[in-house]
């Protein structure tokens, strides 16, 4: 795959205020280490009123060449941080039901 920009669309219910680290990594199906290809902090404060909705979010991230082979994955690991909230961040797997987007990706070409 060639260098190029990844496309992220991680539309997300914010429950409480979080940094969120987002990291595209490159696993090796031989077991060697794996490679992080990008890797961002985004703070996000909750909607108003409690209201239960899916916040926009999209970015661009640019990642360098990889040689893929058969049985490798592209992992998108989140983790939350500084927050005191339980679940203060959830990835909107409801699409429209929440008024967001499901979470993909879109790969360099």
């Amino acid at each position: 795959m060639p260098a190029g920009t990844y496309h992220v669309e991680c539309d997300a219910v914010i429950i409480g205020p979080v940094d969120v680290q987002l990291t595209l990594i490159w696993r090796h199906a031989s077991g060697a280490d794996d490679t992080t290809l990008a890797q961002w902090v985004q703070h996000w404060e909750p909607l108003p009123n409690s209201q239960y909705d899916a916040q926009p979010y999209e970015v661009d991230e640019t990642a360098p060449a990889i040689d893929y082979e058969a049985g490798d994955q592209l992992v998108f690991r989140y983790a939350a941080m500084n927050t005191t909230t339980a679940e203060a961040f959830i990835p909107n797997g409801d699409g429209k039901h929440t008024n967001g987007r499901i979470p993909s990706i879109t790969l360099p070409h």
